[in-house]
């Protein structure tokens, strides 16, 4: 096969992992900024979530590591340590709400259900496994187009 032709099969492949990947980036990035944005509230959620104090140059460290990390996947650079970087970080999300997972469909007094964003947190903890998992088929990454030029592994 020609390294610059993609197959039909190759291109709805790529362009289905774009669309997932620029969702998944966006989505962490929003959480990202906001750890920018309102430093004290990521403070009082380690605090009391975790039960660990945090400076708030911990918490801007933080989401300008997570940024980096969004732009690389957005981009597809690096992709292994990028896209399993954001997988773990979830992962641990994850792990923090797992008691939601066993009542989901609770409410509060007022009838809101409190337990609907760990399904959420389920499903994109899915959608990156199956992004991690499908790395290979990212045709229309920059890990990608080297894979097919045969260039240096280490980005990808």
């Amino acid at each position: 096969m020609d390294r610059d032709h993609l197959s039909p099969q190759d291109r709805l492949d790529g362009l289905a992992l774009l669309i997932l990947r620029l969702g998944l980036a966006w989505f962490i990035f929003l959480w990202a900024a906001h750890k920018i944005i309102t430093p004290a509230q990521y403070q009082d959620l380690a605090r009391n979530i975790d039960g660990v104090e945090v400076s708030l140059a911990q918490v801007y460290l933080a989401g300008g590591v997570q940024i980096a990390l969004c732009l690389m996947v957005a981009l597809g650079m690096f992709r292994y340590i990028s896209y399993g970087s954001l997988l773990v970080m979830h992962f641990f999300t994850v792990l923090r709400r797992l008691d939601g997972f066993f009542d989901p469909f609770a409410v509060n007094a007022r009838g809101f259900p409190v337990n609907r964003n760990q399904v959420i947190d389920l499903a994109v903890l899915a959608a990156f496994i199956a992004l991690v998992l499908l790395i290979r088929r990212d045709h229309f990454s920059i890990g990608g187009w080297l894979a097919r030029h045969d260039l240096p592994r280490w980005w990808m």
